[in-house]
């Protein structure tokens, strides 16, 4: 009777190759998960980006109302939720067409009260305020632009008055 060998090998090439594909697996699974990463980082910039580009349109549009409206500015500062003059019907609050705000406006008083006395944020004494534009169309980002303007009155220009019109000095004829 003839006994067989037996062989040694007993499977090693069977484990070589199931610690390489579960390498390989590991290694797929690492690089799904940096590009999962890199995908939502770079939407939070993007949604960051838009917030921002929502509440500088939302200040472009608030300015030329808030600017031909001084006298209700006394009344609108402080508040933490925009005054009813500057609504949707004053101007669009609407970008993007949906039919739902995507920024609110709001009034801050600048720190203009003279030194002793405090500071207070709902009197304006020198006729500068802040616009504050928030969208808030990405509840996940708010962004807020802050903008300081300046009441002035418009006034005609006499020729004899502070110095003259355009510079020339009392009227004077500018010399060649």
């Amino acid at each position: 009777m003839t006994r067989r060998k037996r062989q040694r090998e007993r499977g090693s090439a069977m484990m070589i190759t199931m610690v390489l594909i579960t390498v390989m697996l590991a290694g797929g699974a690492a690089i799904v998960g940096m590009q999962t990463k890199s995908n939502r980082s770079a939407d939070t910039t993007r949604t960051g980006l838009s917030a921002l580009y929502c509440a500088e349109a939302g200040l472009s549009a608030a300015r030329p109302v808030i600017v031909t409206n001084y006298d209700k500015w006394s009344a609108s500062l402080g508040g933490t939720t925009q005054p009813d003059w500057l609504s949707s019907t004053a101007f669009s609050h609407d970008l993007d067409g949906d039919g739902v705000d995507d920024f609110a406006i709001t009034l801050r008083d600048n720190d203009d009260e003279a030194a002793p006395a405090a500071n207070n944020p709902t009197v304006d004494t020198d006729q500068k305020i802040f616009i504050v534009s928030t969208c808030i169309k990405y509840a996940d980002q708010p962004k807020q632009v802050t903008e300081l303007v300046e009441y002035k009155e418009a006034a005609n220009c006499y020729a004899s008055q502070e110095g003259g019109c355009n510079g020339r000095g009392n009227s004077n004829v500018a010399t060649p």
